[in-house]
């Protein structure tokens, strides 16, 4: 596993890394713009797969965040390389926003609701019974079954919501099939991301906030794994795995070259 010093790209997740309810974390814009200046690759992961590149770099902007749209990469445009790398020119229907919809049909995809190659069922606020129940009859009728993510809630003001996953157990249950998930903690998304940058395991770095997603993946994935406790995890998660990240840290500042903090490395 390569030391820091080694690591020539990054990988990192967004919320609970970079920002936080719409605010950035310290350090979060220095090491943006460190890894700019010095020309080292980059891209910003997201399971999020409702919202398009530009409008995650629009929404990081009013963070506070210069993170141009083309250093982003979602679930949803991992699950549309996926999609185009086994079925090149295939049709899909999907369940869920502009994310997914926007990277299929740029992957070359035709949207359908007849006859479909593929189920792709993404992230939205406005999940429909008939559209479920459409997924539902096109998969028992033969389509492939894809998910962007498996997370089952997400977050809001007012507690947690249903998401992806929750619809995705649900069809599962109608269904008896199971479904392939791209985002994390499949280690494909990282291996489909390093892939737009001209990444390679040994000298990549991930950087991510939560041990059941981003740490697990990057270390499937062969990549050098930081846990930074800004986010999801705290020091009393790390225990309740068998699995370690290479380093733990207080936040991003502390990847900052200028900045002298010592970090602690398992």
């Amino acid at each position: 596993m390569a030391n820091r010093d080694e690591i020539e790209c990054w990988l990192t997740d967004m919320d609970g890394v970079l920002v936080h309810e719409n605010s950035a974390l310290p350090g979060a814009a220095q090491l943006i713009d460190e890894w700019r200046d010095t020309g080292t690759p980059f891209l910003v992961l997201t399971n999020n797969s409702i919202f398009t590149p530009r409008d995650l770099a629009a929404r990081l902007r009013a963070s506070g965040l210069d993170v141009p749209e083309e250093a982003i990469w979602t679930s949803a445009l991992a699950t549309a390389s996926f999609c185009k790398s086994q079925m090149p020119g295939g049709s899909a229907f999907v369940i869920g926003e502009a994310g997914i919809t926007t990277a299929l049909h740029e992957a070359g995809f035709i949207l359908t609701e007849t006859n479909p190659d593929y189920v792709v069922v993404g992230e939205t606020r406005n999940y429909s019974f008939e559209a479920i129940t459409k997924a539902i009859r096109l998969i028992v009728g033969g389509a492939r079954f894809i998910v962007t993510n498996p997370d089952a809630t997400g977050p809001s003001a007012d507690g947690p919501l249903p998401a992806t996953g929750a619809i995705a157990a649900l069809i599962t249950r109608a269904t008896g099939r199971e479904p392939y998930v791209v985002g994390k903690p499949n280690p494909m998304m990282f291996r489909s991301a390093m892939n737009k940058i001209g990444a390679h395991s040994e000298n990549t770095g991930m950087i991510g906030d939560r041990m059941d997603t981003d740490i697990v993946a990057g270390i499937e994935a062969g990549l050098h794994t930081v846990l930074v406790l800004t986010g999801i995890s705290d020091l009393a998660e790390i225990d309740k795995y068998p699995f370690r990240p290479d380093e733990v840290l207080d936040g991003v500042f502390q990847l900052v070259s200028s900045d002298p903090v010592e970090t602690d490395a398992f």
